[in-house]
């Protein structure tokens, strides 16, 4: 496969299903070799093998927990040691739970903040000191996190979800500020109401759908490619110019809700 992307070497957290898996099939298709984990081994698996039947690269780790630096340090390592480099960190795992204040209970706060929050910083903290190796070379990393349209406003049941993604939006500034120096750009992408395995849970609750969509001005759920395809452009050459920022690929939902 050639693309924009020839030869990089992309780490990709969270590729069992979802927006991961269709990252790392289009990172892959754009020419780059992928280095995923999940904590899902048979959806990893899954999307190790789909990726080289379509004839890209991808070396897929799991279980990793992220929520665990050591587990983070060594997916990091790993991928180093087999490819010399880092020039892409895509920060796309997340679990939370959805709950209303007063039935959140304490264990699903933690939870959620460790899942949705702490594993962005303990992945791009493990990937670090080899994103900044790269300073002065012609090598330009990117930093990608996910975040979410939660990040930008929230309703009822979100309250965690939008803490941590807002937050995620905060982190991305000051990893693109102090990433500047060594070349490094830091992006984040804020999904709207995506169709994903992960969203299937909270789109089942009793018109949450309808009401979605209500709000979209786009009046469909997204597609986990769109996202990956958005993620691809940010890592690309085409994209030089772009830090620090947010890139909101929500059908409008921002804009209309």
């Amino acid at each position: 496969m050639t693309g924009s992307l020839d030869g990089k070497v992309v780490l990709i957290t969270g590729t069992g299903s979802g927006m991961g898996r269709a990252g790392a099939l289009r990172f892959a298709a754009a020419g780059a070799t992928v280095v995923g984990c999940d904590l899902n081994a048979e959806g990893n698996a899954e999307t190790e093998a789909l990726v080289k039947a379509a004839g890209g690269q991808m070396l897929g780790t799991a279980p990793v927990d992220l929520a665990d630096f050591a587990a983070c340090e060594s997916w990091v390592e790993a991928a180093v040691r087999a490819h010399g480099r880092i020039d892409v960190l895509w920060n796309n795992a997340s679990a939370c739970v959805f709950a209303t204040i007063d039935t959140m209970t304490v264990e699903q706060w933690d939870f959620s903040i460790r899942n949705e929050l702490s594993i962005v910083f303990l992945v791009t903290k493990a990937a670090w000191p080899h994103l900044t190796a790269s300073a002065g070379t012609d090598a330009k990393p990117v930093v990608i996190n996910t975040a979410s349209v939660a990040g930008h406003g929230g309703g009822p049941g979100g309250i965690a979800h939008s803490a941590t993604k807002a937050a995620v939006l905060a982190m991305t500034h000051v990893i693109a500020a102090e990433g500047a120096p060594y070349g490094i750009r830091a992006v984040s992408i804020s999904p709207g109401a995506m169709d994903t395995p992960g969203s299937a849970e909270q789109l089942a609750q009793p018109g949450a759908r309808e009401a979605l969509l209500g709000l979209s001005l786009v009046p469909r759920l997204g597609d986990p490619d769109e996202v990956a395809r958005a993620a691809v452009f940010l890592a690309s050459a085409d994209a030089a110019f772009i830090t620090g920022t947010d890139l909101l690929v929500d059908g409008g939902l921002t804009n209309h809700g």
